[in-house]
């Protein structure tokens, strides 16, 4: 794949460096029969699939975020856990998820981009005591983006195909 291709099927990108759902999304895009990208700053090992893609783009601030969303539509499912990613995506017309199986949609998007702010200020300690980062992911975390995977895999082809 190159920096210029066009997706033209239905097809998962993930947002790759810090997902912790890959091995979950190969298994469901296998058994859906959907291409898969993964897009990083860095090598990483993916399997060898002919339905599996890697993209490594440079280390420049927001490169790997800039290909995903030059590319998503809506014959794309975004993996990521970027809200500002996510929002440039459903803006495009993808079905983004985060690695806890959050949708990201139209309606939620901008309430979520708002809360990032809150956050990331009270993370830096802006106001009162530090709070810390977002918690460890758990099983819960993975089943509930299973089956949100399933759901968004299943619209898409119903849609798309």
């Amino acid at each position: 794949m190159t920096e210029t291709d066009t997706i033209t099927t239905p097809t998962i990108l993930i947002d790759a460096d810090a997902c912790p759902v890959k091995d979950e999304i190969y298994k469901v895009a296998e058994r859906y029969d959907l291409q898969v990208i993964t897009v990083s700053n860095s090598y990483m090992r993916v399997p060898r699939e002919d339905f599996i893609r890697q993209v490594v783009v440079s280390d420049k601030f927001d490169a790997a975020d800039d290909w995903i969303a030059e590319r998503a539509t809506d014959l794309t499912i975004v993996i990521t856990a970027d809200i500002l990613l996510a929002e440039r995506c459903v803006k495009a017309g993808a079905a983004v998820l985060s690695p806890a199986g959050k949708p990201f949609t139209e309606n939620s998007i901008g309430s979520q981009v708002a809360t990032r702010a809150i956050m990331a200020d009270l993370r830096a300690g802006a106001v009162g005591q530090n709070i810390g980062g977002p918690p460890p992911f758990s099983k819960a975390d993975r089943s509930r983006f299973l089956q949100a995977l399933d759901l968004a895999v299943t619209k898409l082809k119903r849609n798309k195909v």
